[in-house]
């Protein structure tokens, strides 16, 4: 009893030598992290000095003009000299910045496309609005869609006929339901109304069966335009020939979504073939995906030979499929610890390189086939560049990327290379024109609100300031607390306190029975 007596005082000695020798080391730890503050507070007003000049200088000058200062510089001087005049007949082309010539940026960098592959609505975007009550289409995508078709079916007829007019404030019909009931008051109108049916394939149809039955109800309606030669075809109605190719499309695109996938594939070559001149379709994208479903990497790669031309405009999908073809090639042997140590083979060198040349023609592909993004459904208009056309071409060809082994391995440690091959994205590119800025408000028009917009070029903050400036705002919000109620704070630093420095004294007790008391003793003097 008088051993357990004597050894508390020197315990209780040594937690308070502990607890000093503590208040004394935080007091120039204290300084230390004031002397850190100071320094980051100098660092982030540096640089959001620099950040916010030049976007309160573009405030004030569109205030004062009515314009964007960039945007005048861009269209007054930079367009000119990127070669961004409009043309009726061929694509400009430009020198980039390792000497190969690419195509100039158009006058109208956002302008939206068709989605080649864009689902049907009956069968495809209304089951997912039955299910998840969540509306896949923006109203700025379905009203590009109604303009389509406006001037696609009706666009060059002279006068015209009762139905067609129908069919064309059918078209404009906001409701779903208000269209399908155009459609066939259209019908009743004229029983061999080719246009009222495909409205009802695309939207009343609840089935890719049904829809392909409306289809080849529709097809056979026209099948007197069958009949004409290619020549007769360019002299008849451009409205007719157009809802011929419409219709034959959809119908590939049905027996692919039904499985028959060489039918399908037969079908887009004719179409292709009988029809070269509609290229602005972009029906290879639709033949590259099916010849990737039948693993024909042969023929996919003749069509990229034919469509990767360095004149003709590209796509995610020309430059995705690239990079697949060339990274299945040795995705299966591939290892980064062995590539490091060995350095890249010719072929690996290809595979990457082609990788960084798709990620820098779009950005936003690589997440979503990487899965660190969820997909959705894919809007039935793209934006080239932009998470639009990402979100279109992961949704079909992600399962293509699966299947090749070692494919998303190798994409997944080579794909963010890219930005460090690129200087600054917004100033010039590397084997592309630079990446157009307006991309993000396109895609917030084309994609539903519950999807999350990816950006680019997104400059995130380094752990090491968020770190900072949450513990800066954490020792602010203790400041102010102890300044309003200093009795309680001080309360709750007490108990704070002893419950952090309990297990010292209770390690300090089972110290003691292993070292002699002469220790203790030497120790609680220092």
């Amino acid at each position: 009893m008088e051993d357990t007596a004597g050894s508390n005082p020197q315990s209780l000695g040594f937690t308070e030598k502990l607890k000093s020798w503590l208040s004394w080391s935080w007091t120039y730890v204290c300084f230390i992290w004031f002397g850190m503050v100071l320094i980051m507070i100098y660092v982030l007003w540096t640089m959001f000095h620099l950040m916010f000049s030049p976007q309160i200088f573009e405030w004030w000058y569109f205030r004062k003009y009515g314009t964007s200062f960039i945007e005048q510089v861009s269209v007054s001087h930079l367009r000119p000299l990127l070669g961004g005049v409009e043309s009726s007949s061929t694509t400009g082309l430009f020198t980039s910045v390792n000497g190969e010539a690419e195509p100039r940026p158009s006058v109208s960098e956002c302008k939206v496309w068709r989605n080649p592959l864009n689902l049907f609505r009956g069968a495809e975007y209304n089951r997912y609005t039955w299910v998840t009550g969540k509306e896949p289409l923006t109203y700025y995508d379905m009203n590009l869609s109604a303009q389509d078709h406006q001037t696609f079916f009706t666009g060059d007829t002279p006068q015209l006929r009762p139905e067609d007019a129908v069919m064309q404030k059918a078209w404009r019909e906001r409701n779903p339901q208000a269209r399908i009931r155009a459609a066939y008051q259209a019908i009743e109108m004229n029983h061999e109304c080719a246009a009222a049916y495909v409205l009802l394939a695309e939207e009343e149809a609840t089935t890719i069966t049904e829809a392909e039955r409306l289809f080849k109800k529709a097809l056979s309606i026209g099948k007197n335009i069958l009949e004409y030669t290619v020549h007769e075809l360019l002299l008849h109605s451009g409205k007719d020939i157009n809802l011929l190719v419409y219709i034959k499309r959809r119908l590939a695109m049905c027996a692919r979504k039904l499985g028959r996938i060489k039918e399908a594939v037969k079908m887009m070559r004719d179409l292709m073939k009988e029809f070269p001149l509609l290229g602005m379709l972009n029906i290879h994208e639709n033949l590259l995906e099916a010849l990737l479903e039948l693993q024909a990497y042969a023929d996919v790669q003749a069509v990229l030979a034919k469509y990767d031309d360095i004149s003709l405009p590209k796509s995610a999908t020309i430059c995705y499929t690239s990079a697949l073809l060339k990274a299945r090639a040795v995705s299966d042997k591939f290892s980064p610890e062995a590539a490091s140590r060995r350095g890249l083979s010719t072929a690996e060198m290809n595979a990457v390189e082609a990788i960084h040349r798709a990620v820098e023609f779009n950005p936003h592909v690589p997440k979503y086939l990487l899965e660190m993004k969820s997909l959705i459904l894919p809007p039935e208009h793209i934006l080239k560049r932009g998470d639009s056309e990402a979100v279109a071409y992961a949704f079909f060809h992600l399962q293509h990327w699966k299947r090749a082994e070692g494919a998303l391995n190798l994409l997944h440690c080579t794909w963010e290379g890219t930005f460090r091959i690129i200087p600054y994205p917004l100033e010039k590119g590397h084997l592309f024109y630079p990446y157009p800025g307006c991309t993000e408000t396109a895609d917030r028009e084309l994609l539903p609100s519950f999807h999350e917009v990816s950006v680019y070029p997104k400059k995130e903050l380094p752990f090491f300031i968020l770190f900072t400036a949450g513990l800066c705002s954490f020792t602010a919000m203790l400041a102010m607390l102890t300044h309003q109620f200093p009795e309680l704070m001080g309360v709750f630093a007490k108990a704070f306190f002893s419950t952090l420095f309990a297990p010292l004294g209770f390690f300090a007790d089972k110290m003691e029975s292993f070292m002699p008391s002469s220790f203790w003793h030497q120790l609680t003097r220092i």
